[in-house]
């Protein structure tokens, strides 16, 4: 009845028309993001975030979940129609949602993509409704060596799938967390590594960072390559599956809806992998698996089931423990902090109008995915068909707004610039950006709970390993590590930033 209770109390919050106005914002411009191949989820979500700094913390976190899970069903329109993907996540929806469209069926795809969509996003909620409190219960266990060791973990997984290779990531994660230490010390008051520069008094701006690590470097890679966005079935019609389409769907969409979500509890996973897995599987349990690839409409639904479940369980690791899963969470967990809100163990008590306004704000968002964007699939294809070299200046000029809007520097732009071109260095040498988004946003809280754990322990390092949650963490983090030593092959994913 409790849990019942408060699911009613997070509707009567998403319901408020502002609220409602928030949720629908975040996902068009999610699905518009998706759309676009370009800046991405986490790029999107930092360019309105400035926007979001002056409204009530829920409010902003619907919106930016919004974006979140609106990209991911943007994502499988391109990649149905134009045969490119519009995010990581949608890559393997090509296979088959490229090949219906050739076969005329282009309507069944996007229908079945957005249906199983909806019906996975709302069976994560209740994942997401029934675990979260569960491991925040858990978590109040946590001292600061078990938090440090936790954020070890979490560093490990994410460097362990990095796209570039662990030591690239390793590199990549270390020159976040030195960059995440500049500005005010934690424990001693005094000022590091500002060079007398009055904007790095405070540290540097998470917003600044990702803007140009994900927006102003994919504009710089993208503008590089043409992309040919052929329309190949300009008229769309009958987006309702067919009966068989549902025989062929249904259970799919169940079983990848069920490896998306747990897969998006783990950092480091993100939504890719969980994609190309729940495909493998389907393609592997199949009794003829020479349809995959060749327009099979459960190619479609199973990817786009696994990678919308994993978004909603990207969410509870972060809410309930204060930790991201990728690029998205870490820029939203950092966006709760700069509203005041201390995700972790008593943010439901705390703040429960954030969770469970959140809660009931996915359930709205997937309604609103369903019913606004079928109908708006004529929209999408006009806008595919604008030129990149045209949307890019519209999009950089958002970037140089929300770098500066946040505290009206022109300092802000230059750290933006800077960050575009590291990113851009980094994505043409195969550095994956996202472990250094993680460094930036949780150097700060490893170096605290480091420094209040040696203090606890009057500087001794054995207090990781003699307290058993914290040994665990350790000990998984360090098998994770060298675990390739061991391995003939180290899965690569490539990272989307969720």
């Amino acid at each position: 009845m409790e849990t019942i209770s408060n699911l009613l109390y997070g509707f009567s919050i998403c319901l408020q028309p502002i609220n409602l106005l928030y949720c629908f914002i975040g996902v068009l411009v999610g699905t518009l993001i998706g759309v676009l191949p370009g800046i991405g989820p986490p790029g999107a979500l930092a360019l309105l975030i400035p926007i979001t700094v002056k409204i009530p913390p829920e409010s902003a976190i619907i919106m930016l979940c919004g974006i979140m899970y609106g990209a991911m069903y943007g994502g499988s329109t391109t990649s149905i129609l134009v045969n490119i993907p519009g995010e990581a996540a949608s890559v393997i929806t090509c296979l088959d949602g490229y090949m219906m469209a050739r076969q005329g069926r282009a309507g069944p795809a996007l229908g079945i993509s957005a249906i199983g969509s909806f019906i996975a996003g709302t069976i994560s909620i209740f994942g997401l409704i029934f675990f979260a409190p569960v491991l925040s219960n858990f978590a109040l266990k946590f001292g600061p060596p078990e938090y440090f060791s936790l954020m070890i973990f979490a560093f490990s997984l994410l460097i362990f799938v990095a796209s570039g290779g662990m030591a690239k990531g390793i590199i990549m994660a270390v020159l976040g967390v030195a960059l995440g230490t500049i500005g005010l010390d934690p424990t001693t008051g005094t000022h590091r590594f500002t060079l007398g520069l009055p904007c790095l008094m405070d540290g540097l701006g998470l917003v600044q960072a990702v803007i140009g690590l994900f927006g102003v470097s994919e504009i710089l890679v993208s503008l590089e390559t043409f992309i040919d966005r052929e329309i190949y079935e300009k008229k769309i019609k009958g987006l309702l599956p067919t009966l068989q389409d549902w025989k062929d769907s249904i259970f799919p969409i169940i079983r990848s809806t069920v490896i998306g979500f747990f897969l998006g509890v783990i950092p480091g996973i993100g939504v890719v992998l969980p994609s190309f897995l729940s495909y493998g599987f389907e393609k592997k349990i199949s009794k003829d698996p020479s349809k995959f690839g060749k327009g099979f409409i459960a190619g479609v639904a199973a990817p786009e089931a696994a990678n919308n479940a994993a978004a909603g369980g990207t969410l509870i690791p972060m809410l309930s423990l204060g930790v991201p899963t990728g690029a998205s969470t870490a820029i939203v967990l950092g966006a709760l902090m700069i509203y005041g809100v201390q995700p972790g163990p008593l943010l439901i008590k705390e703040s429960p109008q954030v969770f469970w306004g959140l809660v009931g704000s996915l359930y709205i968002g997937n309604l609103m995915l369903v019913i606004l964007n079928l109908p708006m699939i004529g929209i999408w294809v006009r806008i595919i068909k604008i030129p990149y070299y045209l949307l890019s200046v519209l999009i950089l000029l958002f970037c140089l707004i929300g770098s500066y809007s946040i505290n009206y520097l022109a300092e802000d732009i230059i750290i933006m610039t800077l960050f575009g071109l590291i990113g851009y260095i980094a994505k043409k040498t195969d550095f994956e950006v996202t472990p250094m988004v993680f460094g930036l946003v949780l150097g700060p809280m490893l170096e605290n709970a480091l420094r209040r754990s040696l203090i606890i322990s009057h500087g001794s390092f054995s207090i990781f390993f003699i307290r058993p949650i914290s040994l665990i963490f350790i000990g998984i983090s360090i098998l994770t590590l060298f675990s390739p030593l061991f391995l003939k092959k180290r899965p690569k994913v490539v990272q989307d930033g969720v």
